[in-house]
């Protein structure tokens, strides 16, 4: 199949193979990318669905009308959660777009003791067309779950993924290859059989005090090796690691 253009959808805009877009969408498709009428682009709806679609004109607009669906698996072989706290400016939109290329499943954005940002429900809004956007271009097959920004300790004690991790910038824990390594699910194995959470600090990092909650629920201290990264590096860092201990599965 020769490379085409994607676009994610909502489930709720599919009704009898035909794709109602939005008029963003119809702006997007027409005069961004310049299709027109008969030409082919994928739809994905960021559950694990990809369709062929295809441009038709009306009256009212452009509609897209599916012929058939893509079987793909771009995914990787664990669900993980990245609950991250919130850097200072602008730097959480670039946390979801990277997270998103590399595989996460949701993003929990989350304020700590030293957080500065108290973002609004804007800025939410924002972080999830990123993520779709991101989705779009890396050709998941999953957008993830961008939730409400939650305190970090609601956080901790709601985490429901079985392995739990939490970076910690110094102290003598082990690193976080050595733990994921330590992980073997079946190959493939269904999505969801493993599930990874990982929390990542702000800048200054976790106080003390959180490290030691983070433990009485179940998260390991773990470190992402002898330098000290930048809020936006350090999920980065992570789920690169994750991807290489996974991908192949």
């Amino acid at each position: 199949m020769p490379q085409l253009q994607r676009l994610a959808v909502n489930a709720d805009q599919i009704c009898n193979k035909s794709i109602n877009l939005t008029n963003e969408q119809q702006h997007y498709l027409h005069r961004v990318l310049r299709l027109n009428q008969g030409d082919k682009f994928i739809a994905m709806d960021g559950r694990g669905h990809w369709w062929l679609a295809v441009l038709e004109a009306q009256e009212t607009g452009l509609i897209a009308s599916i012929t058939e669906e893509i079987v793909v698996n771009r995914e990787l072989a664990v669900e993980v959660t990245l609950m991250a706290a919130l850097p200072k400016g602008n730097g959480f939109d670039e946390v979801v777009r990277q997270a998103t290329e590399l595989g996460v499943a949701r993003i929990w954005p989350v304020t700590s003791d030293r957080t500065l940002l108290k973002p609004s429900g804007q800025k939410v809004d924002r972080w999830k067309r990123i993520a779709a956007e991101a989705a779009e271009q890396s050709e998941r097959q999953f957008v993830p779950t961008i939730f409400e920004p939650i305190s970090f300790d609601l956080a901790v004690k709601d985490c429901g993924q079985k392995h739990r991790f939490i970076c910690v910038a110094r102290g003598d824990n082990r690193h976080l290859w050595d733990c994921l390594i330590g992980l073997e699910p079946p190959c493939p194995p269904p999505r969801g059989e493993l599930s990874i959470a990982i929390a990542i600090g702000p800048e200054g990092g976790w106080t003390d005090g959180e490290v030691k909650r983070a433990i009485e629920f179940g998260f390991e201290p773990v470190s992402l090796g002898s330098r000290i990264l930048r809020a936006v590096t350090a999920p980065i860092v992570a789920l690169s690691l994750v991807g290489t201990a996974f991908e192949k599965c």
